[in-house]
């Protein structure tokens, strides 16, 4: 049986919540979620630059668990802007800080 899930502190807000390919119907385009917890991750190690380890320690996490998170929301972006799909940023167990 998995350990319950740890909420994962976060600080991004974002202003947006909904990104979809220009030019097509939303009705046409599948959708991905993105956790907010997977945005945070995506915003410490690649807008912020910071190394795993830092940003674990600021999400109050592990680094094995932010690598995993990071990795999924790769993948997820990639999957966005490689497959022409909708990207809907909601979710995730978190909680607001600062």
């Amino acid at each position: 049986m998995p350990r319950p899930c740890r909420c994962r502190r976060i600080r991004c807000n974002p202003d947006t919540n909904y990104f979809k390919p220009r030019g097509i119907p939303l009705d046409m385009l599948e959708e991905v979620n993105l956790t907010l917890d997977e945005l945070e991750a995506v915003r410490l190690a690649d807008l912020k630059g910071l190394y795993q380890e830092e940003a674990a320690k600021k999400m109050d996490i592990s680094r094995q668990t932010f690598g995993n998170i990071i990795k999924k929301a790769h993948r997820k972006i990639a999957d966005v802007l490689l497959s022409a799909k909708a990207l809907k940023i909601e979710g995730g167990e978190i909680k607001r800080i600062g």
